[in-house]
């Protein structure tokens, strides 16, 4: 089983920086730092409400990822302004996400199946581009065919279900599993690389580092959250060891 890549959302850095309104804490610091711990990547979304995340911070972030050869994935919204963002920085991956102002964090997958036409042109132009091409999805069959068809390279399973599901222990947690189990099998049997995240966990992560045709997991809040207790580089390392134990105790 092959090893599976951690990307690091450092986007709650920026979070508590703005909640000051001066430059510190730096979410470029924080995300050398997470190279330097072992992140094999670095995730940020820059909103179209920029409550975290600036633009300044994705120019930031491309030059440090690209003089370390490390990927970039810029998650933004399918609309104009972020496809020419895009565009201009050239990131290692672009992960197309749904987004509502009035949401505090992304709730649910990139609806593919009703915005397909909406989403192919954007696939189409950044993968033209040489952009890793990523849609966020539920697990979900139709989802995932759609991901396909709209020439994406990379499917990102949302798992805050499944997450949420198993800290309130939800009797359908087990049942969630399962459908991300499914949806990752399907999209690896199309072609496509299979990602995954939101809501992981050191209680969650395992299950979902087991699935064999996951190649990354991004993680964000929690490790940021559980930074302010044990520091950045300890949280990334032991996220790295719990997913290094799950995908050596399935391949046994």
């Amino acid at each position: 089983m092959s090893r599976l890549r951690l990307g690091v959302n450092i986007d709650h850095v920026a979070t508590v920086r703005n909640a000051r309104g001066e430059g510190y804490p730096d979410p470029v610091r924080a995300a050398e730092m997470a190279l330097a711990a072992g992140a094999d990547g670095i995730t940020a979304h820059l909103r179209e409400d920029r409550r975290h995340i600036s633009d300044a911070d994705i120019e930031a972030l491309a030059v440090i990822c690209r003089r370390r050869g490390r990927p970039l994935n810029f998650e933004c919204a399918v609309t104009p302004e972020m496809e020419a963002i895009a565009l201009k920085h050239l990131p290692h991956a672009a992960c197309l996400v749904p987004e509502r102002r009035e949401e505090v964090t992304t709730e649910g997958g990139l609806d593919v199946v009703r915005g397909e036409g909406a989403i192919r042109p954007v696939v189409q132009r950044l993968a033209a581009a040489g952009i890793r091409v990523s849609l966020f999805i539920d697990a979900d069959e139709a989802q995932v065919a759609a991901s396909k068809a709209v020439g994406a390279q990379v499917v990102e399973l949302h798992t805050g279900a499944y997450c949420q599901a198993v800290r309130e222990r939800l009797p359908q947690a087990e049942a969630l599993l399962r459908k991300l189990q499914a949806a990752a099998a399907q999209a690896h049997a199309l072609g496509l690389e299979v990602h995954a995240g939101h809501g992981i966990d050191y209680e969650t992560v395992k299950p979902v580092a087991a699935i064999p045709e996951l190649m990354e997991l991004n993680i964000g809040h929690f490790l940021i959250g559980e930074a302010i207790f044990i520091g950045l580089g300890p949280a990334i390392q032991r996220m790295r060891a719990l997913m290094d134990e799950a995908r050596s105790q399935a391949a046994a």
